[in-house]
C-alpha cells in the first residue's frame, strides 16, 4: 500500500490550498482514509477520515468549518481542501490509510499506512 500527498505550499492568511493524497495497493474499496498534521514542537493531530465506499467522513473539532474532505474514486484519490487558512494551520499534512473498524465501519485508532507528508506553511 502507498500513499502520496501533494499540494503544499505557501499560503496567505486566509487563503486556501487543496491537498492530495493518491492512494494505490489497496485491494478492493474497503478502507479509510485520514488526514492528519504535525506542526513543529506539537503533537500530531488528527483532522477528519473519509471512507473509500460511501464518502462518510468524520471531522474533527480542529477541522470543522474549514476543512473538507472529499475523494474522486475514479483516480482513488482523496482531497483535502482548506479554507481561511491561519498562521497556526502551518504543519506537515499527512494522509493515512487503513480498513475500517471491522465493529461499526468507522475510521480505526490506529493507521497503518502513511504517507510521507506535505509542507504548509501560511504566511501572516
Amino acid at each position: 500500500v502507498q500513499l502520496v500527498e501533494s499540494g503544499g505550499g505557501l499560503v496567505q492568511t486566509g487563503g486556501s490550498l487543496r491537498l492530495s493524497c493518491v492512494t494505490s495497493g489497496f485491494t478492493g474499496d474497503r478502507y479509510v482514509i485520514a488526514w492528519f498534521r504535525q506542526a513543529p514542537g506539537k503533537e500530531r493531530e488528527g483532522l477528519s477520515c473519509i471512507r473509500k465506499t460511501d464518502g462518510i467522513t468524520y471531522y474533527s473539532d480542529t477541522a470543522k468549518g474549514r476543512f473538507i474532505t472529499s475523494r474522486d474514486t475514479t483516480q482513488n484519490t482523496v482531497y483535502l481542501t482548506m479554507n481561511k487558512l491561519k498562521p497556526e494551520d502551518t504543519a506537515v499534512y499527512y494522509c493515512a490509510a487503513d480498513r475500517p473498524s471491522p465493529l461499526d465501519g468507522s475510521c480505526p485508532v490506529t493507521m497503518n499506512y502513511w504517507g510521507k507528508g506535505t509542507l504548509v506553511t501560511v504566511s501572516s
